[in-house]
């Protein structure tokens, strides 16, 4: 049995990647805190490397492989911001990669994956299982699949997010953390209980695919169809087992946003930060922007989960709000 990860394993993630994984700037903007009348720091996961928070958990991941493991090569499953992140930690170790990706994923992330030496392999995501195709590669290949966010090694990679944000901006009096697998979730969770037992964890994830919020409710995983969303990061169907587990005993609630509250948001950002993020990314922001009178006066921490987007398409969706 898999053992499930620790906030040891989370400092053992930061030793282990502290070469190769961006330490993220943490930054703020005056306008956006009189707007909400709160101290909001934003944690900005879109200046890491590959442009998302995935490649922490990706490379954690990769880096504990046997020598076996390493020329076998890796397989994972992703719309885009894991498929990246796993690409270019393959490369960096000298790790053959295969990558299952939906055939209508942004066209950025499929060119970038293949760009960092990844070989893609086109799915349907509303007709085809992903999980069956990748474990079907595995098996065929003897690769080592590798999960966008059921695993312990990509938890615990994961978590270093909140180990710096925390680090650098002490305690906070709430948190929103974008939701889809729950992978930055649960890490962030085993961070907090840690380091900042006083801190609300809230998980946003978007209104059509709230699965995350109807798991916490009910005290078991919830499985949905693969929810129609601009936020294509959070496309997922249910929690994964490891994250369920965490965030069920760890996370105070989980919010969610519609697309258009997503679109507002990276106006946002893009007016008063200068900032482009892909919807998934905007899913703490938000929220928070939603719940502005429950928070006036309280220090809150956002987590900028991404900022991978096609030009056109985020210029064709702020144009189109």
């Amino acid at each position: 049995m898999v053992q499930a990860p620790t906030f040891r394993d989370v400092e053992a993630a930061a030793v282990r990647g502290a070469s190769v994984v961006h330490r993220t700037p943490v930054l703020r903007s005056r306008l956006l805190n009189e707007q909400l009348g709160a101290d909001v720091v934003f944690k900005c996961e879109n200046f890491q490397r590959v442009g998302a928070f995935k490649f922490r958990g990706a490379y954690n991941a990769l880096a504990q492989f046997s020598p076996e493991q390493r020329k076998a090569g890796v397989v994972a499953y992703s719309s885009g911001n894991h498929a990246q992140a796993v690409a270019l930690s393959a490369q960096l170790l000298g790790i053959p990669a295969t990558i299952v990706m939906p055939h209508d994923g942004p066209a950025s992330k499929i060119a970038a994956t293949k760009a960092y030496g990844g070989q893609v392999v086109p799915y349907d995501r509303y007709t085809e299982d992903v999980v069956e195709i990748t474990r079907a590669l595995a098996d065929e290949r003897g690769l080592t699949f590798v999960p966008p966010f059921d695993h312990p090694h990509v938890i615990a990679g994961q978590g270093t997010v909140a180990r710096e944000l925390f680090a650098e901006v002490g305690e906070l009096d709430a948190l929103f953390v974008p939701l889809g697998g729950g992978g930055l979730l649960s890490g962030t969770a085993l961070v907090a209980r840690e380091v900042a037992p006083g801190c609300r964890l809230y998980g946003v994830e978007p209104a059509a695919g709230d699965d995350g919020r109807q798991s916490l409710r009910q005290g078991r995983l919830v499985r949905i169809e693969t929810p129609k969303t601009i936020a294509d990061g959070a496309q997922t169907q249910h929690l994964g087992e490891h994250t369920f587990e965490i965030i069920r005993h760890a996370v105070t609630d989980i919010r969610t946003v519609t697309d258009d509250e997503l679109v507002d948001a990276m106006r946002a950002f893009a007016t008063y930060m200068k900032l482009v993020v892909e919807p998934t990314g905007c899913l703490g922001f938000a929220a928070v922007r939603g719940a502005a009178d429950e928070l006036r006066g309280q220090r809150v921490g956002v987590v900028i989960s991404g900022g991978n987007i096609d030009l056109d398409r985020y210029a064709a969706l702020l144009a189109a709000a």
